[in-house]
C-alpha cells in the first residue's frame, strides 16, 4: 500500500475542499467519510484497500448540526446528527467533551462519532445543550445514557 498526501482539507465548518475548492457533491463527501481514519499521531487519512492518503483537518472532521433530547434527568438521551448524517447517542461510547482556548476561554465542544473521529458541536447545538444543562457535583453539564458530561471549565 502506498502512502500519499492528498490535497484535501476539511474546514472547521465541516466543508471538504479539494485543491482549495469546496467539494459540492454530498454523496462523494459521504463516501470519502466512510474511509476516513485517524492514527495514533493524530494524522487523518483516507484509506482504501489500494492506497492511503493523508488529508488536513482544521479542527474536527464532522460538525454536529442537530441534537434531540428525550427523557429527563439521568435517564435523558441526547441524539446528535452531523453534517454528513451520522446519528449518535451521547454516552460512554460517544462521549461529549469541551475544550477551552487558553487565551480567550472560548469553548470548543465535541462528540465522539467513531474511533478517533469527533464532531464539533455547532454553536446552535451547544446553546441547546447549555439551555438544558443541570448542576451535578458542582459542575454544569448534561446527562445522556446515565453519564454526566460537564460543559463548563473545571
Amino acid at each position: 500500500m502506498q502512502d500519499e498526501a492528498y490535497d484535501i482539507r476539511i474546514g472547521r465548518d465541516g466543508t471538504w475542499y479539494y485543491h482549495g475548492s469546496p467539494i459540492r457533491r454530498l454523496p462523494l463527501v459521504k463516501l470519502f467519510a466512510t474511509v476516513l481514519r485517524r492514527d495514533a499521531a493524530g494524522d487523518y487519512w483516507l484509506i482504501t484497500p489500494a492506497e492511503r492518503g493523508r488529508i488536513t483537518v482544521d479542527d474536527a472532521p464532522f460538525v454536529a448540526v442537530a441534537v434531540e433530547a428525550a427523557g429527563k434527568g439521568e435517564d435523558q438521551v441526547l441524539t446528535f446528527r452531523t453534517n454528513l448524517d451520522h446519528v449518535r447517542e451521547a454516552g460512554p461510547e460517544h462521549p461529549i467533551r469541551v475544550t477551552f482556548a487558553p487565551d480567550t476561554g472560548e469553548p470548543s465542544p465535541y462528540i465522539r462519532i467513531a474511533e478517533g473521529l469527533d464532531a464539533l458541536l455547532s454553536r446552535p447545538v451547544f446553546y441547546e445543550l447549555a439551555e438544558i444543562a443541570v448542576s451535578h457535583d458542582g459542575r454544569m453539564g448534561v446527562w445522556s445514557h446515565r453519564t454526566f458530561f460537564p460543559l463548563d471549565q473545571a
